[in-house]
């Protein structure tokens, strides 16, 4: 399930929304250190989704997902094996979600949580 950034009386907090369900794939590269990880979402209309990170620099051009034919969105990135990857989501119009399909949350500095992948 994801979760939105919400703001309640000046606080933030995180809300379900609702019918979202999101996968997270890692698989080992054959003959290399590194791991494909898959972020899966499902399409829902709402416009362009990008995963973003201390992987890419927290550039959200970097890994934009991308729509597929059965009716979700994804991308792929490989990283290196034994990693500790933290990242959200980064919605059109600057809209950040969280994705509990991971291991951790660790508070970002900035009020918020960053996911928490490990490869």
């Amino acid at each position: 399930m994801l979760y939105w950034l919400a703001v309640r009386k000046g606080r933030p907090t995180r809300e379900p929304e609702p019918q979202e369900h999101s996968v997270i794939k890692r698989s080992p590269v054959k003959g290399s250190q590194s791991v494909k990880v898959s972020f899966i979402l499902p399409r829902d209309g709402a416009g362009g989704v990008s995963v973003v990170g201390d992987f890419n620099d927290w550039d959200p051009l970097a890994h934009p997902l991308r729509p597929r034919r059965n009716g979700t969105r994804s991308v792929v990135l490989t990283l290196p094996a034994g990693g500790r990857y933290a990242f959200r989501y980064l919605a059109d119009g600057g809209r950040w979600h969280d994705d509990d399909a991971v291991e951790a949350f660790e508070p970002n500095g900035v009020g918020g949580f960053n996911a928490i992948l490990e490869t």
